[in-house]
């Protein structure tokens, strides 16, 4: 009989990248509470309307890469492709926007989207995310950036933050209709996709990593120069606060992000070490999207960061916790080796039972393969072995072997 292969694209995270994944996570949620931010548990499966409205018809996303399929109520669900939708719909169906609107949201957990597999970029992949609601000024847009950062830092990931405005709906349009006129005095030197973006999504032509699309590109309208005054003032102020808090950065303005909901400020955090996708954290402002998607008018902003691509980044871990085996002599001492691990545990020491039958020789060989710093061999004494040095020392009793684990580690 054959055996049963996961699904291309999906992959068993365990091992080293399994605690790279740990990491990442304990990492960023650790910053998001230290910024305030409240935990949401988001559902995996939504109405697709929800992403057809929110991230837009046009986008790559829904038209390419969502999965979608109809559940046996009749309904046509998607998996979840991105976090910031659901967290919106979330937001607006519970009710968060009362008491003054102010909510600020963090999330973790799997995505889906149905795209080619590439290093760090998988079928099903995992984000962090946050969201801000109910703040309209750039002060909230600088110090999302500047938490975002502090992640990656803490994770000693080396990064450079490229930003850019792309104004109100109202600014977007003009520049757009200038846009697409560039655009078409082109078109039959872009790549086949960009021609059909020309339609569909022109500010993702701009966006285009084929090399013959940038350079035909190069001299594209800059959306800065369409913005209103009020846009102008904020991505103004942006910059001062981003320079308040030593933030440097740079100015692209052929950053367009891939979802129609963004407005005014929008950000990458770009690596140059995995290629040509590079972006490993990412967001902007979205003040429209609420009230698009049933709420009341909120301004909001956020960002995500894709789990993989900062797990290809990592390259130390945090020092783990020294093991300790615990080996019963013989079958005699068994209940003893028990209540001496739980003891153990009990203070906090990583510890592991050897209960699997067989000789010490090969007892003491699975003590090697786990990496045991250290072996208690419990009999009517508590013998303590060093791994490292081979040194042994003998205890009449559990706590004073305790007492000296513990100074050790």
């Amino acid at each position: 009989m054959s055996k049963i292969q996961k699904i291309r694209g999906f992959q068993d995270i365990y091992g080293e990248n399994a605690k790279k994944y740990r990491y990442v996570v304990d990492t960023a949620r650790k910053i998001f509470e230290k910024y305030n931010f409240e935990e949401i548990i988001l559902p995996f499966v939504e109405d697709v309307s929800l992403f057809k409205r929110s991230v837009g018809e046009a986008t790559d996303i829904v038209q390419k890469e969502m999965y979608v399929f109809e559940d046996r109520g009749g309904r046509t669900i998607a998996l979840r492709p991105e976090g910031t939708a659901s967290a919106v719909r979330a937001y607006i169906e519970e009710g968060m926007y009362a008491k003054g609107g102010y909510k600020k949201l963090f999330y973790e957990g799997a995505m889906f989207r149905y795209e080619r597999p590439q290093a760090g970029r998988y079928r099903q992949f995992h984000q962090i995310g946050a969201e801000i609601f109910g703040v309209d000024t750039p002060m909230a847009d600088a110090e999302l950036i500047k938490m975002v950062k502090e992640i990656l830092d803490e994770l000693r990931i080396d990064v450079r933050l490229e930003i850019n405005s792309l104004g109100s709906f109202e600014d977007r349009k003009e520049y757009i209709n200038h846009l697409k006129q560039f655009l078409e005095t082109k078109k039959e030197n872009l790549c086949e996709t960009c021609q059909t973006r020309i339609e569909t999504n022109p500010l993702r032509v701009l966006d285009c990593k084929v090399e013959q699309c940038k350079e035909e590109t190069k001299d594209a309208p800059v959306i800065t120069d369409y913005l209103s005054e009020k846009s102008l003032e904020r991505y103004t102020k942006l910059k001062e606060y981003l320079k308040a808090l030593d933030i440097e950065f740079t100015e692209n303005p052929r950053l367009v992000r891939g979802l129609d909901y963004y407005t005014d400020t929008v950000f990458e955090f770009i690596t140059d070490k995995i290629g040509a996708q590079g972006t490993v954290a990412a967001g902007g402002r979205y003040d429209k999207l609420v009230s698009q998607l049933g709420g009341p008018e909120t301004p909001a902003l956020g960002f995500a960061a894709g789990v993989e691509r900062l797990m290809l980044l990592v390259e130390t871990l945090p020092e783990e916790k020294p093991l300790v085996v615990v080996i019963p002599v013989v079958s005699d001492y068994n209940i003893q080796a028990l209540k001496s691990s739980n003891l153990l545990r009990s203070k906090d020491i990583k510890t592991e039972t050897l209960l699997k039958e067989g000789s010490l020789k090969s007892k003491m060989k699975l003590a090697n393969k786990l990496n045991a710093k250290f072996v208690v061999f419990v009999s009517d004494k508590y013998e303590l072995k060093y791994m490292d040095t081979g040194e042994q020392e003998i205890f009449e009793n559990i706590e004073d072997l305790v007492d000296v684990l513990n100074e050790k580690i």
